[in-house]
């Protein structure tokens, strides 16, 4: 269809009146008008997805190394870049993944791929988040792709985080859901007992090592009543799930190097410092939260 060659691709989305709200709706008691029933149901959360993720791939020119996301919001900036490089309004894009599944879409969606050997800088990195503070630090990895993800994203000039508005925290781990923790599988148990006795009488704090069958999204302290086999990473490691009932206090890179200082720790989930801006699509329009946290009508 010709809406998939515009550089906006407004007609494209579901819901394009979000990309085009210069601000925030104002409050209902400023002029309280009895809504109609298209406009009072909110839009499907991957619809919102969407929205910003689109509006993420409008940053995107030819000629640029991309690191290429991994999870269900970062899907739909995959498959907008493939029809942009289709159209041929997108030219020469290199993608670097940060999973085996993000290769796999992404070659599917017809973007050239290479890796970190051959571009250790990259330009721009678009990809979800689980949770984005106030200061822009993520939660990442609930997806078990942590490690890779903060390699690319790391080495990344510009990195925008994509998502609607309920990934936002007042501090990481205030979900409720897991901060993962890439460990190697050897002596994972050891690494484990020293986990959890890093985070010894924080209250509400909780471990646990991620299984093949669980998913880190579904539930917070579920225990499983026999054995299952370790869920393994890209890189055939383990995870090990920490859970916070009241978030992180704390000094984060204090925390961060405290991980990091044990032995079999990979790396973990938090992404501090690393985001450059979040997009976040809302019922009530899109708004970038940059570094500066000056919150921007887009």
């Amino acid at each position: 269809m010709r809406a998939a060659c515009s550089r906006t691709l407004d007609m494209a989305i579901p819901l394009p009146h979000l990309l085009h709200s210069d601000r925030p709706l104002p409050a209902a008691a400023s002029h309280p008008m009895p809504p109609s029933a298209s406009e009072s149901a909110a839009p499907p959360q991957d619809e919102l997805k969407r929205v910003a993720a689109h509006r993420a791939v409008e940053l995107v020119e030819s000629g640029m190394v991309l690191g290429l996301g991994t999870g269900s919001t970062a899907a739909h900036a995959l498959d907008r870049i493939g029809d942009l490089l289709r159209c041929g309004v997108l030219r020469d894009i290199v993608g670097i993944p940060t999973s085996e599944w993000a290769a796999a879409r992404a070659a599917a969606a017809g973007i050239p791929l290479s890796d970190l050997n051959a571009h250790p800088v990259v330009d721009l990195s678009i990809d979800g988040a689980d949770e984005v503070d106030p200061a822009l630090n993520l939660v990442k990895g609930r997806g078990g792709s942590l490690l890779r993800e903060k390699m690319v994203e790391g080495a990344s000039r510009r990195f925008v985080v994509i998502g609607d508005d309920s990934k936002l925290v007042p501090r990481l781990g205030a979900s409720g859901l897991a901060v993962p923790v890439e460990v190697i599988p050897f002596g994972y148990a050891l690494t484990l007992r020293r986990l959890h006795k890093l985070f010894h009488g924080v209250p509400g704090f909780n471990l646990k090592l991620r299984t093949a069958s669980v998913n880190a999204k579904a539930s917070t302290f579920e225990e499983d009543g026999f054995e299952l086999e370790p869920f393994v990473t890209d890189n055939r490691n383990y995870i090990v799930d920490l859970f916070f009932e009241e978030g992180i206090h704390g000094d984060l890179n204090l925390i961060s190097d405290e991980i990091l200082r044990i032995t079999g720790v990979v790396e973990h989930g938090m992404f501090l410092g690393l985001a450059s801006s979040v997009i976040v699509a809302r019922k009530d329009g899109v708004v970038m939260m940059d570094k500066e946290m000056k919150l921007n009508g887009i």
